[in-house]
């Protein structure tokens, strides 16, 4: 048991856990932003737009709700409601996007750090100081 617990010390207290957790938390985060991007800015641009009362209220309704009669229970109504599905598509495709252009910026400035380690003279080590003064030497007293 002990060894168990020690094994997941170690992997829970790793870098990559530790940033997939504040990643996890931030994205979370980011989700709330760009759900109420859609639901409070763009969905209600595409109601002016579109003449409608608004996505959440757009449906199929199946069957209509039966209200309450005395000695009867009262029925909801029963319908697809493809407006909300909507709604979701279009967060979807948003957050898609935001994420993707993260990535990209993210990508780019990686990129530009590998061409300007690549680009910077390397320092020659210890030992390639050391094999060149022998080289060198060997090569004054020939």
């Amino acid at each position: 048991m002990g060894k168990f617990i020690q094994d997941f010390k170690q992997f829970a207290l790793k870098g990559n856990v530790i940033d997939m957790a504040v990643g996890v938390i931030v994205g979370g985060a980011f989700g709330k932003i760009v759900t109420s991007l859609v639901n409070d800015i763009i969905m209600p641009c595409i109601t002016i737009m579109t003449g409608n009362s608004g996505f959440e209220n757009m449906k199929y309704v199946i069957k209509d709700a039966v209200k309450e009669a005395p000695g009867v229970a009262a029925q909801e109504e029963v319908a697809i409601n493809y407006g909300t599905f909507i709604m979701d598509i279009v967060d979807f495709f948003i957050i898609a996007l935001s994420i993707f252009v993260a990535l990209r910026v993210v990508m780019k400035f990686m990129h530009k750090e590998k061409e300007a380690e690549a680009e910077a003279p390397a320092e020659p080590s210890k030992e390639e100081t050391l094999l060149t003064e022998i080289r060198d030497i060997l090569k004054e007293k020939k």
